[in-house]
Parts: structure tokens; C-alpha cells; sequence
């Protein structure tokens, strides 16, 4: 985790995530112990970073489409993600597969996806590393 994410405080809930504000907001419940939200959301991470958009060749994490994370005290898992454009093809597909990446980490009781268009995705949210994989400097 690094130093650089955003800090979400919501009422009986912590910041779990230091990731660049670009990426998601992750929050998980204040009951959990600090060692399993951590463990949680190093796991929901990397399984996000698993799941790629079929015409991008940049996993959905780097490129900004996950907003939120929430993990309840009965780890239920929460993901507001978008997609590039309403358009975009893979609309139907993308959150199924955030959903079985998510819901396949260890420790996570159910998960639900909320597609969501508030803010509008643009490039500004893709961080560095899908800027170098998409040649985007």
C-alpha cells in the first residue's frame, strides 16, 4: 500500500487503502480486525487487477473504472465501478467478471457490482501504469 490514497471517512468506518486517488476508495467496516481488512483488501485488489476490459489491454483497476470498495463487518464486499463509455461493449460482462474476481478472494462473503456514472469516466483517472501499457504520454 503507499501513501497516496484517498482517506474516506464514513461513520463506523476507516480508510483501508493507500492507493493513488485515481484508483478506488476502499473502506472496510471499523469492526474488522486491521489485519484481515488489510488482508481483504490486498486480496480485492488483486483480483480487480485480474479483470480486463476485452479492448483494452489494461486491467480495470489501472485504468480507473473501480470507484469504490466497501467491506461490511460481515465482509460483504461493495464495488461501484464504471466503464469508459456508456457504449462501451463489454457493459454486460465486465461487472459478471468483477464480481466472480471479487467474490473469489478469500475471506469475502458475497459481493454486489453497482455500474455507476457519477462522475463520467475519463482518461485522467488511469494511472501510470496504464498510461505506460497504452502508450498514453
Amino acid at each position: 500500500m503507499t501513501e497516496d490514497t484517498p482517506v474516506t471517512d464514513a461513520p463506523a468506518q476507516t480508510a483501508v487503502a493507500d492507493k493513488p486517488p485515481e484508483n478506488a476508495a476502499i473502506s472496510g467496516a471499523a469492526t474488522l480486525p486491521q489485519g484481515d481488512l488489510e488482508q481483504l483488501t490486498d486480496g480485492i485488489i488483486a483480483a480487480l487487477k485480474t479483470v480486463y476490459d476485452p479492448e483494452i489491454p489494461a486491467d480495470i483497476y489501472e485504468l480507473g473504472l473501480i470507484y469504490k470498495v466497501d467491506i461490511a463487518d460481515d465482509r460483504t464486499v461493495k464495488v461501484d465501478m464504471s466503464l469508459t463509455s456508456p457504449n462501451c461493449p463489454s457493459a454486460q460482462e465486465l461487472p459478471i467478471m468483477v464480481e466472480n474476481a471479487v467474490s473469489s478472494v478469500p475471506g469475502v462473503k458475497e459481493t454486489k457490482v453497482d455500474v455507476v456514472w457519477d462522475p463520467p469516466w475519463d482518461p485522467s483517472r488511469m494511472s501510470d501504469e496504464a498510461r505506460l501499457v497504452l502508450n498514453m504520454w
